[in-house]
């Protein structure tokens, strides 16, 4: 396989990194993905012991290319073909962001009463 080319964007979508190949290129080619602290692009060729940073909607990753990968596998086999050596502070960081994910539902006590709080609330008024 060593003598095989393959592509940035390709790798990057088989160890799951990218849900799909397009998004692995457009990551590609916006900058969110550096080789030594350079952009590089999707058509770049990896090779055994590169490290590159790339910033997912999820996380940001460092990691460094232990094999090659031709075609998408699963998560379990994925993961020996890198090696996660993502700094602790932005593991931390992204914990954080989770932690703090908007589920959409409205926070209590912020914004407008719900319909039982209304009801509640229209009650305690009239019993004046």
């Amino acid at each position: 396989m060593s003598g095989e080319k393959l592509r940035l964007d390709k790798y990057l979508w088989a160890i799951r990194l990218f849900k799909t190949r397009t998004q692995a290129a457009a990551a590609c080619d916006s900058g969110k993905v550096k080789l030594n602290g350079a952009a590089v692009k999707a058509a770049k060729s990896v090779n055994l012991g590169d490290k590159f940073d790339v910033k997912t909607e999820a996380r940001r990753w460092r990691i460094e290319v232990v094999g090659l990968l031709q075609n998408r596998v699963q998560y379990s086999e994925a993961i020996k073909y890198y090696v996660d050596i993502t700094p602790e502070e932005d593991k931390l960081l992204n914990a954080r962001i989770a932690a703090s994910f908007d589920t959409g539902k409205r926070q209590s006590k912020i914004g407008r009463p719900t319909k039982r709080e209304r009801r509640d609330l229209d009650d305690f008024m009239q019993e004046d």
